[in-house]
């Protein structure tokens, strides 16, 4: 006899908040890739153009977990025109002792979102000055949403700016947010003017052409980029890249299709150039922000080893809160 637990969005959004708990889950995955045979094949990437769609399948397993997790994550950039979110999808949790299915994680994208937001927050505490207080966020969806809410929680902000192309979103947004975490966030009228001051920025676009100039970055600044999770895609003028201390969620992925892959296109970094990840980072191999005035750059593309990370835990706060419907057969 085997069992599975179907859990939906709105029981995985009681049991796995944004919190620091689901920041330290994702900080151990990481640190799990800096240091164990992690298995994380490549991204399979299916690109639907005429509807602005791409759905992305990925997994990792982790030795020493009981479980790993197959996401299909799809993004459709023009839903929001027709009243729908631009991503939703779902994850499945299989047992890496037997292969059956142990879950069905119907999230509809919630667990992405919480993970994402969360690697965010990793990459600001171990990259970030520890007082780091304003903030510049390129976006106005739930992705900018929640990595400003992710990041109040690692360190002692203050004060945030939104920059979107929608300005009336982005200041609906800004207001939500002042609201909920309790500090002044302002909707800014040019890109620039948000980058001004900031201490961190974070970029959470699908855009396809640089929407921030290394010209308007200065020392001590810290960058997160996570909207380039396809070829296609580049928020960052290449040229940031060389200016900074650059750190990868994995290397494999950004030489491919993250911000690096466009600074090795523009011929200003070598393909077999080495940099840190942010797994060696967190694990101590590797040096992340030296001094005070040094520019960082995080260049999140999503990894699998995050939505099992992320699974897992959902999986076990289900058990331990008897969430979700179980199916025997």
């Amino acid at each position: 006899m085997t069992r599975m637990t179907i859990l939906t969005e709105a029981e995985l959004r009681r049991i796995v908040p944004l919190d620091l708990k689901a920041i330290a889950c994702v900080e151990e995955a990481f640190h799990a890739l800096a240091t164990k045979a992690v298995a994380m094949p490549p991204i399979l990437r299916l690109d639907i153009p005429e509807h602005r769609g791409e759905v992305d399948v990925k997994t990792a397993y982790v030795p020493g977990l009981d479980g790993f997790a197959i996401k299909i994550s799809p993004g459709f950039f023009d839903n929001p025109k027709i009243g729908l979110p631009s991503t939703n999808g779902m994850m499945v949790l299989l047992s890496s002792k037997t292969g059956l299915v142990q879950a069905l994680l119907l999230d509809n994208g919630y667990l992405t979102d919480v993970r994402t937001a969360a690697a965010g927050a990793v990459a600001a505490k171990h990259l970030a000055r520890e007082d780091a207080s304003v903030v510049a966020i390129f976006g106005a969806g739930m992705q900018a949403r929640l990595q400003l809410e992710a990041l109040s929680l690692v360190r002692p902000i203050g004060k945030a700016r939104l920059w979107a192309r929608d300005a009336a979103k982005a200041k609906a947004a800004a207001n939500a947010l002042s609201e909920k975490l309790g500090f002044p966030v302002e909707a800014a009228s040019h890109p620039k003017a948000a980058v001004y001051g900031a201490d961190i920025i974070v970029t959470t676009t699908p855009s396809e052409t640089p929407i921030l100039k290394a010209d308007w970055l200065h020392p001590g600044q810290h960058v997160t980029a996570m909207g380039s999770d396809a070829e296609h895609k580049n928020e960052l003028d290449p040229t940031a890249i060389v200016r900074a201390t650059y750190v990868a969620d994995s290397l494999n992925q950004t030489r491919r299709l993250g911000e690096l892959h466009h600074a090795i296109a523009a011929g200003l970094v070598a393909p077999e150039t080495e940099f840190a990840e942010l797994g060696q980072v967190i694990a101590g191999q590797r040096c992340g922000r030296n001094r005070p005035d040094e520019i960082t750059v995080a260049d999140l593309t999503g990894t699998g080893i995050q939505d099992t990370a992320i699974a897992t835990l959902a999986y076990a706060r289900a058990k331990e809160a008897n969430a979700g419907t179980t199916f025997e057969s």
